[in-house]
């Protein structure tokens, strides 16, 4: 991911709180807002101290972000998301990690439509 794809400001991830949506799974919630004339999506990621140690927390925000790297052509590229990984989400491997969000962000109608 680059640098521009990132929600990093603390007044950007308070936008997407109030003013997005929020979804929701056993593993993770996603928080999407749209923002007009965005040229591609940002997604700024959010890991708890209680979900583990340093290996386990960085290994599940490669995990997410290498998930949005291979779903990016399919969803909305006006939008900034917000994932929240919850306590299951340490438990999981890539693939399940990807279904998972996959799962989450077709409820939260994130994808083009065909």
């Amino acid at each position: 991911m680059k640098k521009r794809q990132r929600v990093k400001k603390n007044e950007d991830f308070q936008t997407v709180f109030k003013k997005g949506k929020s979804v929701a799974n056993r593993q993770f919630v996603v928080y999407s807002y749209r923002k007009e004339g965005q040229q591609e999506f940002r997604i700024g990621l959010s890991v708890g101290k209680k979900l583990g140690n340093a290996v386990t927390r960085n290994r599940i925000k490669r995990y997410i972000r290498q998930a949005f790297l291979e779903m990016k052509e399919e969803l909305k590229s006006d939008r900034d998301y917000v994932i929240i990984a919850r306590h299951q989400a340490a438990t999981l491997d890539f693939h399940e990690t990807k279904k998972s969000l996959q799962h989450v962000l077709k409820i939260a109608k994130a994808f083009k439509s065909k």
